[in-house]
Formats: C-alpha cells, structure tokens, sequence
C-alpha cells in the first residue's frame, strides 16, 4: 500500500470521526451518518489495499 493511499484512507476515516462528533453536538443525525459511512468507506479502501498488497506478495515468489 503507498503511502499516499494510507494517508488518503486515513483521512476519510478522521473526516468521517470529525463529521460524526459534530452531527452528535447539533443533533443533527443526517450528519452522524454521513460520518459512520465516511468511516466504513475508510476501512473498506484499506481493506481493498492490503488485499493487493497480499496478492503482489503471493505472485512476486
């Protein structure tokens, strides 16, 4: 994984935990989502990274 992919992933996720506390101080429970799905979609692109990360290393041999 680059390093510009983890920074990206990281980033979606630190928006997402952003967006949700600020919906959970204005009651605003569109906004909360939008940050529980910014966070997933986080995860599910580090998850898709790693994955070809293991299968570079599994036909490099």
């Amino acid at each position: 994984m680059s390093s510009a992919d983890k920074a990206g992933n990281a980033g979606d996720k630190i928006k997402g935990k952003a967006k949700e506390a600020v919906g959970k101080a204005v009651g605003n429970e569109r906004l909360q989502a939008e940050g529980r799905a910014d966070q997933v979609e986080g995860d599910v692109k580090q998850a898709g990274e790693k994955a070809k990360d293991a299968a570079k290393d599994l036909f490099r041999d």
